[in-house]
């Protein structure tokens, strides 16, 4: 008789514009308990509803020039000009290493940084110890309405519209999407292969 093999943990990639519903989905969908959302230290300021530790870690550019970071973005790159903040995002290595063995989360607008992730695991020799899963959510019509609003640095929304997360994108950083999602307060959409990963998670949680 074959003995049940116990179930890897998981890193949720969930990849897609700003507005797309990627943190609606992890903060309603996922069962609570299942998955650990992966914190990003950020050089933007802190909003007033956020608290350190708890969204992300807060910190200046320096750390990212010191620290060990899985992944590296610098969101505002394109339409930097000296003496201008760098708004610049990067999950430290010591968010994944702390907790290890749950089932994780990350929220991230382009591909690349997803590939990112992934060759940080390998790097590590972790690749093994994980299975991965891409989301790709589908932007709303009204997008760029909505991240107009959200605006809170110089260029914001310019630095939104530069960012793309398209097929190609995908292809470029040879990755395969493994469920496509539409997401917003409005609408839930996602096949019965993600329904059914989803329930998985919620009978294993950690």
């Amino acid at each position: 008789m074959v003995k049940n093999m116990k179930q890897k943990p998981t890193v949720l990639f969930c990849t897609g514009l700003s507005g797309s519903g990627k943190s609606y989905f992890v903060q309603n969908i996922l069962p609570k308990g299942a998955f650990y959302n992966l914190k990003s230290a950020t050089t933007r300021p802190m909003r007033n509803y956020e608290m350190e530790g708890r969204e992300y870690y807060f910190r200046d550019e320096s750390y990212f020039e010191t620290e060990k970071l899985a992944t590296k973005l610098w969101v505002n790159e394109q339409f930097w000009k000296p003496g201008d903040p760098k708004w610049m995002y990067g999950v430290p290595e010591f968010e994944i290493y702390d907790h290890m063995g749950a089932n994780f989360t990350y929220d991230v607008i382009q591909p690349c940084y997803v590939r990112q992730m992934i060759d940080w695991f390998r790097t590590h020799k972790l690749d093994k110890e994980y299975d991965f899963r891409i989301l790709w959510f589908m932007p709303p019509i009204d997008n760029f309405e909505i991240a107009r609003k959200r605006q809170n640095m110089p260029n914001d929304l310019e630095v939104r519209k530069a960012n793309t997360c398209d097929l190609q994108d995908f292809r470029s950083a040879k990755l395969c999407i493994d469920h496509i999602v539409t997401c917003n307060p409005y609408i839930l959409a996602f096949d019965d292969h993600l329904r059914a990963f989803i329930d998985s998670k919620r009978t294993n949680t950690h």
